[in-house]
């Protein structure tokens, strides 16, 4: 088995924990996850099986979007509801007419400090190892982009949001920011990962329904390497070009079937006959032509011709 299982993860799990359920139930070492999820959160988990962890690269680096619910007017110092209560403000009595400035206030790009419960390293030390030895150490500032913002529901003291944002975007530590712009802190009760990429809530399989793997391979949940990087652009090698590729060398641009529809920089598929066999970095006219005109990036042995 090499491909995406796309998992709603439930509440109460680590990402791990449901690594290490797959791993029992597929008898299977190689299986790894894109985009941790906390315990608290439910949602979108692809897991990567086989030679489908060489996927995980490419899938990291995609958009996510969530539901979150936001308890207004407490802190806690895991920015959840798992945490100790820290602060408790009174909420604005005109909360509900700054929520919509202060959400545009979020949208665009914006700079979060990582919050000290995460899987961030310091010195190859889980922040949250630190955090719970009560060590806080500093952060250094990362950018991210909040591409919408949108207040669906508000039953004081809570308040429900949805969020696209960009990889890397911690939505504990935006509610809590968003809180604190309101004047009375915030922390997060519910929040659900609706996206990863193009794999939306709507593919994904609960985790208490994998049943046999014949069952999960025909399943609308699973996708094969080649479906999974199917929105990348193709290029599709000659035969004596997908050879070599098993020994790293990469081919020229004039060893395509078919014109390219990519620009130097851009990551695309190498396939032959329809099978993806690499994921690799367009880059024409290099200046050592023995390198060819595209820099590998992965090579995928399943499909491996010759």
């Amino acid at each position: 088995m090499h491909g995406l299982l796309l998992i709603d993860k439930p509440s109460g799990l680590s990402s791990h924990d449901v690594v290490r359920q797959i791993r029992r139930l597929f008898k299977t070492r190689k299986v790894g996850h894109a985009g941790t999820l906390d315990p608290l959160a439910t949602g979108v988990l692809p897991i990567a099986v086989g030679e489908g962890t060489k996927l995980l690269q490419f899938l990291l680096a995609e958009k996510k979007s969530y539901r979150a619910t936001m308890r207004l007017g407490t802190t806690t110092d895991t920015l959840d509801s798992e945490g100790s209560e820290l602060t408790q403000i009174d909420i604005p009595d005109d909360v509900l007419t700054l929520l919509p400035s202060v959400l545009r206030n979020f949208t665009g790009e914006i700079e979060q400090i990582p919050p000290m419960y995460s899987a961030l390293k310091r010195n190859g030390v889980p922040l949250y190892k630190l955090a719970r030895a009560g060590q806080i150490v500093e952060r250094e500032p990362r950018s991210v982009t909040i591409d919408r913002l949108e207040l669906l529901d508000t039953q004081l003291p809570d308040v429900t949001i949805e969020v696209e944002c960009t990889k890397g975007t911690y939505i504990r530590t935006l509610c809590a920011d968003i809180g604190d712009a309101l004047g009375c802190g915030a922390h997060v009760v519910a929040l659900r990962r609706l996206s990863t990429g193009q794999y939306p809530i709507e593919h994904c399989l609960p985790l208490d329904q994998l049943g046999e793997l014949c069952d999960v391979v025909q399943s609308s949940a699973f996708m094969t390497v080649d479906e999974a990087l199917s929105d990348y652009p193709a290029a599709e090698l000659v035969e004596d070009a997908a050879k070599r590729l098993k020994n790293g060398v990469p081919p020229l641009t004039s060893e395509l079937t078919a014109q390219l529809a990519a620009l130097p920089g851009d990551l695309v598929r190498l396939v032959y006959a329809g099978r993806l066999l690499a994921m690799a970095r367009y880059a024409p006219e290099q200046q050592d032509e023995k390198k060819g005109d595209f820099d590998l990036m992965r090579v995928f042995n399943c499909h491996a011709v010759g």
